[in-house]
């Protein structure tokens, strides 16, 4: 069993932007997409206009002060290598408290099909009440062999 990670978000924010769960080099270094060819940063970065950088607690500072959010729709799950379909045994995390907490959120955008799809699996039905609008977009990861123009166009969504 792997457990995920605590979201990284603050009172500000108004997007959640939600994986499955991290993978192997993420869990490793326990930061968001730290796998060096996921694209997650590279979009942000282009997308926000900000300075790339390796430092996370850099990386996390500029996503909150965009009043955006990171978290995974899995709190924990049973998985061999990195691969969302090799999920097995998903466990949610807990949405109605989050949503509870930080109310501002109005959008969620997913980090690929899997992500939107077990959160409309295990999560939708009973945070239907919050009103938050649940938009998809492109996975960031190498997995997705879209190319990266593609994608960003795709993400530009965040922003408008």
């Amino acid at each position: 069993m792997i457990e995920g990670f605590l979201p990284i978000i603050d009172n500000n924010s108004e997007i959640l932007i939600l994986g499955t769960m991290p993978g192997g080099e993420s869990l490793k270094k326990q930061e968001y997409y730290a796998y060096g060819r996921n694209q997650f940063w590279k979009i942000i970065f282009s997308l926000l206009k900000g300075q790339a950088t390796d430092d996370y607690e850099e990386k996390k500072k500029i996503l909150l002060e965009s009043h955006i959010g990171v978290w995974d729709v899995l709190k924990s799950c049973d998985r061999k290598g990195s691969l969302d379909v090799n999920i097995k045994n998903p466990q949610s995390n807990n949405f109605k408290l989050l949503f509870e907490q930080y109310p501002k959120i109005k959008q969620i955008y997913f980090n690929g099909k899997t992500a939107e799809k077990l959160y409309r699996k295990l999560v939708a039905r009973d945070t239907e009440e919050y009103n938050i609008e649940l938009i998809g977009l492109p996975s960031t990861s190498p997995a997705n062999a879209i190319s990266f123009e593609k994608k960003l166009e795709a993400w530009k969504k965040i922003i408008n």
